[in-house]
């Protein structure tokens, strides 16, 4: 019989061990918890482990006891790479001088079996964003010709220098490799102040992991980088709606003409839009103007737990379900972007309410992925708006695919090709 996993800490040296003698813990929501090893898989290649700090890590004597506090200690938690959804996020008791944590999702980590392990699943093995699928060198000479061809283009100058070369967003990458999905960015404001927002946060809170866009692009502008990926490109995709803008949807006219422009050039590849959904008439227009998937970002199907995280400005979660409606009805694929938090996306009320809201409204894919929060930080803002049993995410994942068994996992936005394979 295999040992129980171990807690992984930080010393005093700065040095991540494992600890003998205790068995590692886990965290959803305010629960803590010994992990369960059946959930364990080999930490994954790419992954990053990260000190908290302010944070004592917790770990327990015996899984019956209260869990305790390894002091003189730092915790430490894993950053998943693309493609993973987490099953439970580290224990650690967060200090009275703990800063705010960095728009990071913090996965538990043990070490089990010889080696690091983490509580979570591959919901999606495409191998787009793999580092591998990636060489910094290509990328710095794709740059620079693209650049050099389009010297005037605003959005070359901004997904080459900031988001491909700074930021290494992997779709502004595909954009200079020719490749998959690529990004066009279109608004420099946003109708939400999401507590993760990664392009704007208020002064004192945490820092933007990336700047939002200065500038209103011209069709032209978009004609210019979207028409030779679409014609060229192997599974070709441009999605409008980026980490490094605001609301796709405030500059929808903008767009309708972009997307009219491009159908009168070519038929070829996917024209998809990411978005929070607040305009259900804009995204009927966009339908009608060729507009063939979309993929709306949500951390709840409950308005009770969206509205305090979207901090939505002019628009309700309401809106976010008849855009989801309007999706249907015009045929798009439809995908939710489901920003997953343990022990708040697997509650009892959670899980109901998202098997309606999918019944409902046709959604063909939910997209698991992480939220990038500081995980106290969420859990006081959300504060207790529900007490429903926690089922565990992975038995959520099982649950969802029994009730749903044509409703499609995982992590990144398929292109028109691929709407087919069930996964």
């Amino acid at each position: 019989m295999a040992a129980p996993p171990r807690p992984v800490v930080a010393n005093a040296a700065g040095e991540i061990v494992d600890v003998p003698g205790l068995r590692a813990a886990a965290r959803a929501g305010r629960d803590v918890f010994p992990i369960d090893p059946d959930e364990l898989v080999p930490l994954p290649d790419a992954s990053r482990l990260m000190f908290l700090p302010g944070r004592t890590p917790l770990a327990f004597a015996k899984p019956v006891d209260p869990p305790e506090a390894l002091d003189g200690a730092l915790a430490v938690a894993a950053f998943l790479p693309p493609g993973w959804t987490s099953f439970s996020l580290s224990a650690c008791r967060r200090e009275a001088d703990a800063p705010l944590l960095p728009l990071f999702a913090y996965t538990a980590v043990c070490w089990y079996r010889g080696g690091f392990c983490v509580p979570a699943r591959r919901i999606d093995d495409d191998s787009k964003h793999d580092p591998e699928s990636f060489s910094a060198s290509e990328i710095e000479k794709r740059v620079a010709e693209l650049c050099e061809r389009l010297p005037e283009n605003r959005l070359a100058a901004h997904f080459g220098a900031r988001c491909a070369l700074e930021w290494g967003c992997p779709n502004a990458q595909n954009l200079f490799l020719g490749r998959w999905e690529a990004p066009i960015a279109v608004s420099r404001s946003c109708n939400a102040t999401c507590l993760g927002c990664i392009s704007e946060q208020p002064e004192g809170t945490v820092p933007s992991p990336q700047q939002r866009l200065e500038f209103l692009p011209s069709v032209e502008e978009i004609l210019e980088l979207a028409l030779p990926h679409l014609e060229r490109a192997p599974r070709a995709m441009i999605s409008f709606g980026q980490g490094c803008e605001g609301e796709p949807l405030l500059q929808a006219a903008l767009i309708e003409r972009a997307i009219r422009a491009i159908r009168a050039r070519t038929s070829r590849g996917t024209l998809h839009l990411n978005t929070n959904a607040s305009r259900p008439a804009a995204v009927a227009r966009l339908a009608d103007a060729g507009l063939d998937s979309i993929r709306v970002s949500t951390n709840s199907a409950r308005p009770e737990a969206y509205a305090p995280y979207y901090r939505p400005r002019g628009y309700g979660f309401a809106d976010v379900v008849e855009s989801l409606r309007v999706a249907s009805r015009h045929g798009l694929w439809s995908s939710l972007n489901y920003l997953s938090f343990p022990g708040v996306t697997d509650r009892v009320d959670e899980a109901e309410a998202l098997l309606g809201l999918v019944r409902e409204t046709g959604v063909r894919m939910i997209q698991w992925r992480n939220l990038n929060v500081d995980p106290d930080w969420y859990v006081d803002v959300l504060g207790s708006d529900t007490s429903s049993p926690r089922l565990g995410m992975r038995t959520l994942l099982e649950r969802v695919r029994s009730q749903l068994p044509e409703l499609r996992f995982g992590y990144f936005n398929p292109p028109a090709e691929d709407w087919d394979d069930r996964r």
